[in-house]
């Protein structure tokens, strides 16, 4: 097969999507109770399907964005898909056994427990940016919880789609894994199918439409959505270590990561040796800019003029815009050198949305308390990246800002922490997942209550008499 002359399905599986997802139905109805055996099979034929010519992979997703990092990709989506795929396998066990609670004093010896259930068929919406990491990470912890999935991938990731598409339908012939390949116009209507729970990673301008489309059916959703995360830099940290995990996190993808540092909180006055360093950091990191493979394209022509507009409208509203390169922009590769940006202001688009891209605007503050405020005056970002030793300082942060999740002293590596759970808040999204959380996000934990053969309750029963009337008002003391 030659990835490179795989051509979108645009809106080629809409016929056969509803009967596809009719049949999950059915069988998530016909057989609810899905045993550890079967999830751990499950479990494997994704690991399986990862591991099958992992190359093919890397050359589908290079392919897709006209060029991607083979490197990225492989530290980016394969490691961490393997990561959550055997976190999940291993711990699966002890997820899925009943939890013992205590009853309330009153009901003894009466017991109570918990019991995880499969909710039924998930929907996961996939984007582009990281097409197989944000396709199998939660595909990986449905089936854990033992969900039968649909998966829609991404237009503008068809050969990622496709393979992903062909390997499914060899390591799941029992068919509990469908993927639905298509345009925005399939994109809506699966939306609009009545999943059991619905996971979608994207914009927050399309997640507004996602939960508008789930609502009718009562669907629960998982939004990760994006936003503007902060870099905090405090007053006395060192200034090159900062710079250089700043940027080692927004260039990864360049720039196209829901979690790349947006935009720089640092000292006032350091402004100039930020730029020096970071010219210094980007010439260590891509040497040769223009032909390194290290340094992803922009994924598409449209994103790519998007970007090169904000610039263009910065400048003109007065921001100055500080190359960190010498290499110009090409638009024939779409490879955008990184620039940073002073003197930017909360009119400019650049300031309003999420870049999603290799630009860094610089935002100077005098105390730590200013940053903070400027933070907490703005949407909740899905991620916030503080630079600071002192751990005084590191708890007024934490407990100062609100947002999905934190990195401290570096960038990114939270989301890498399967213990740990990853999700937005507000804006940049609702709910959470990875490990054992998303374990949680896809199961019914059904409380149950069992009763004592030997129990008190029907000195409780009508008609009421004067013990009822002294145990309640004992009760309600």
């Amino acid at each position: 097969m030659n990835l490179h002359d795989l051509p979108p399905t645009l809106g080629a599986q809409a016929p056969t999507m509803q009967a596809d997802f009719e049949a999950l139905h059915a069988a998530s109805r016909a057989d609810p109770v899905v045993p550890l055996e079967r999830r751990e099979a499950w479990l494997d034929a994704l690991a399986a399907l990862l591991r099958e010519q992992p190359e093919a992979w890397v050359q589908a997703i290079d392919a897709d964005f006209g060029h991607r990092s083979a490197h990225e990709t492989r530290l980016a989506e394969l490691f961490p898909a393997t990561q959550a795929v055997r976190h999940a396998r291993r711990h699966l066990g002890r997820w899925m056994r009943p939890r013992a609670v205590a009853p309330a004093w009153w009901f003894r010896p009466g017991r109570a427990r918990l019991i995880p259930q499969p909710l039924g068929v998930v929907g996961i919406v996939v984007p582009w940016n990281y097409p197989l990491l944000l396709a199998l990470a939660p595909m990986a912890a449905a089936l854990a919880a033992g969900n039968r999935v649909m998966v829609k991938m991404s237009e503008f990731t068809p050969r990622t789609a496709a393979l992903l598409a062909q390997r499914v339908a060899r390591h799941f012939p029992d068919g509990s894994v469908t993927v639905v390949q298509g345009d925005a116009q399939v994109a809506s209507a699966f939306t609009r199918l009545p999943f059991d729970h619905l996971l979608f990673t994207g914009s927050t301008a399309v997640g507004h439409h996602v939960m508008r489309a789930a609502a009718d059916h009562l669907t629960p959703v998982t939004l990760e959505l994006g936003g503007k995360s902060p870099a905090i830099v405090g007053p006395d940290y060192p200034l090159a270590h900062a710079v250089e995990r700043i940027l080692v996190g927004k260039l990864l993808n360049a720039g196209q990561t829901c979690i790349a540092p947006d935009y720089v909180l640092l000292p006032a006055g350091q402004e100039e040796a930020f730029l020096a360093e970071a010219r210094a950091v980007v010439a260590r990191l891509y040497p040769q800019l223009a032909t390194t493979p290290d340094y992803t394209a922009i994924v598409d022509e449209r994103h790519f003029r998007r970007l090169q507009g904000w610039l263009d409208e910065a400048a003109a509203l007065g921001a100055r815009l500080c190359p960190l390169s010498d290499v110009p922009a090409d638009a024939a590769s779409r490879r955008l050198p990184p620039v940073a940006l002073l003197q930017v202001a909360d009119t400019m688009r650049v300031m309003r949305e999420e870049i999603f891209g290799p630009l860094l605007p610089l935002v100077p503050y005098r105390s730590l308390d200013e940053a903070m405020a400027y933070v907490n005056a703005r949407p909740r970002p899905l991620a916030l990246y503080l630079f600071e030793h002192d751990r005084a300082r590191q708890e007024r942060v934490l407990h100062g800002t609100v947002a999905g999740g934190v990195t401290v002293n570096d960038t990114l590596l939270h989301i890498a922490q399967e213990n740990l759970p990853f999700g937005g808040v507000g804006p940049s999204g609702m709910g959470q997942y990875h490990g054992e959380e998303g374990f949680r996000t896809f199961s019914k934990y059904k409380g149950v209550f069992l009763q004592s053969r030997w129990n008190g309750l029907s000195l409780f029963n009508p008609p009421y008499g004067r013990l009822v009337e002294r145990f309640t008002d004992w009760m309600t003391r």
